[in-house]
């Protein structure tokens, strides 16, 4: 049985705090041949990727954060780089694979108090010459970089 909207309180929208980092934020990242972010939603197709090769192919990143709703209205600086299996950044050229920016949730009208609040990002990125190997999106909000916040891809020969 399904509780009536009335019978919620805030904390009934509440995510563990054991599942949060100190900033309360929580960021889901998938692995896909293209992605788009449009009105708080994301569409991903080809979503799971996790092998690719030995051709370079397009790639992108959808990453949800779910930020608390006592942190509505800060902005954040997010980063999101490539390493390999040792932990360096990959480079074309001269230059590190990284895309930042920044993102802040705003509180929509009407909207519960202590609701959790979403931020869609669709990351894509041309076809990268990436030899044979392992390799991982680490993603970081201000300065900030989880183990759980990556993905790994396997490049196959």
């Amino acid at each position: 049985m399904h509780p009536v909207e009335d019978d919620l309180s805030p904390e009934d929208f509440l995510i563990p705090e054991n599942f949060n980092t100190s900033s309360g934020l929580r960021i889901n990242i998938l692995l896909c041949d293209s992605a788009q972010a449009i009105g708080g939603k994301l569409f991903v197709l080809g979503g799971g990727l996790s092998v690719i090769g030995p051709k370079a192919q397009p790639l992108a990143l959808a990453i949800h954060v779910t930020v608390p709703w006592d942190r509505a209205n800060i902005k954040h600086d997010w980063k999101l780089e490539l390493i390999d299996e040792d932990g360096r950044p990959v480079t074309m050229g001269d230059k590190a694979v990284t895309v930042q920016g920044q993102f802040e949730a705003g509180r929509p009208t009407g909207l519960r108090a202590g609701t959790p609040l979403g931020v869609a990002l669709a990351i894509n990125l041309t076809a990268l010459r990436l030899k044979p190997g392992g390799y991982s999106f680490v993603f970081s909000v201000d300065g900030d970089a989880r183990p759980e916040w990556r993905s790994q891809l396997f490049v196959k020969s």
